[in-house]
């Protein structure tokens, strides 16, 4: 079980006094900002990553970037896990099989990730995978508009660091038929989505039984996580990249993007008639 209790927790945001600026004026007030610190992600002793995020829910999100950036397979790779907080950071010590840390030393890069990167400090070009895996899980039931418009509703409620701070991304895992099961938050939206199939894993979902939701475009490293983790849907609120689509493609994922109230856009590999 990961340990991480200590007096250092921080919390996800912070009351700062602020000048609010209108057209009636400016007035002296307080806001609420969300908190983002570097987490840094040690595997056998060996410092892999620093990740900018939001400190919370880090036992998913260790899990959740270990598999979906391929350092391990599954979560009994994980033999321990001890989390410690500092005055303005956090570290996350991780005991991972012997197989896995000769397979990350193989590949390891120093990356010191920003809120919104994906590949910050990678080596070289060599090291940058793009080739995703082929999604095996099916969807069991097809995603609809109807479906879209019940998390597009459904989801605030489900926001609290967004809705005190609006400053945060959101990953949701919900049915086919749009009941939103877990939401989790970060200022990172890839930071967001590793604590969501950290999660997914505790719990053992299965992916072809719902969709990932998230709150941000849809980046190419988003859809090449969803791969590693075998997620056959993934929606955005915002535009994809082309590369994104290209990885959805090449890895069999049916990738929605624009998901608003008004419709959303598809990129099928093969373009039906219509």
């Amino acid at each position: 079980m990961p340990d991480s209790s200590n007096e250092n927790r921080p919390d996800p945001q912070a009351t700062v006094r602020a000048l609010r600026h209108s057209p009636e004026g400016t007035k002296t007030c307080t806001d609420q900002v969300a908190e983002e610190c570097p987490v840094a992600l040690v595997f056998n002793g060996i410092s892999h990553a620093v990740m900018m995020a939001t400190p919370t829910d880090l036992e998913e999100f260790a899990l959740g970037f270990a598999l979906s950036e391929g350092i391990i397979e599954n979560r009994r790779d994980i033999h321990d896990m001890e989390i410690t907080f500092h005055a303005d950071s956090a570290e996350i010590q991780l005991s991972i099989a012997q197989a896995a840390f000769v397979k990350l030393k193989e590949h390891r890069r120093s990356l010191t990730g920003r809120t919104g990167c994906g590949v910050c400090g990678t080596e070289s070009l060599a090291l940058l995978d793009l080739q995703p895996e082929k999604v095996t899980a099916a969807p069991s039931i097809a995603v609809n508009h109807a479906a879209l418009l019940r998390i597009l509703a459904e989801l605030p409620r489900h926001q609290p660091l967004t809705q005190t701070t609006g400053c945060a991304h959101a990953a949701a895992w919900c049915t086919a038929e749009g009941e939103i099961l877990r939401v989790f938050e970060d200022v990172g939206r890839h930071n967001a989505l590793d604590k969501l199939l950290g999660w997914m894993a505790t719990q053992a979902i299965q992916p072809q039984d719902g969709l990932i939701f998230l709150t941000s475009r849809a980046s190419y490293e988003l859809v090449r996580k969803a791969a590693r983790l075998n997620i056959p849907v993934l929606a955005t609120i915002s535009a994809p990249t082309a590369l994104a689509i290209r990885i959805a493609h090449a890895a069999g994922i049916r990738l929605l993007s624009f998901c608003r109230t008004n419709g959303f856009v598809e990129y099928p590999k093969e373009m039906p008639a219509v």
